[in-house]
């Protein structure tokens, strides 16, 4: 595999063998070190030929291993209404995980 299109958080994601990429936030009950398996494969790139999915690859899967789970940087949210003394302040941390894309 020179390199594929997956599907995973609602985003696609260019991925390539011993890459790692950050990612939306998987499911809860995986640790650091964790296989994760992504089934939503759009496009794989070999040297000889490129298979397209329609909108999936049928029995493709890219294997992966959870190298890291942390929070983005924090957003200030402001809200702010004119002549009636109402302001508010929050904050927001996404959670993302790194992960590292197994060659085969």
């Amino acid at each position: 595999m020179k390199f594929a299109i997956i599907e995973t958080g609602g985003k696609q994601y260019k991925i390539a063998p011993d890459e790692s990429i950050t990612i939306e936030k998987l499911a809860d009950d995986l640790k650091v070190g964790d296989k994760v398996v992504f089934d939503k494969v759009l496009l794989i790139e070999d040297e000889k030929e490129t298979q397209v999915g329609d909108p999936y690859i049928k029995g493709a899967k890219i294997e992966a291993t959870l190298e890291e789970r942390a929070k983005g940087k924090k957003l200030n949210i402001i809200r702010f209404r004119s002549k009636s003394n109402y302001h508010r302040r929050l904050g927001h941390r996404q959670t993302h995980d790194t992960v590292k894309i197994a060659s085969k």
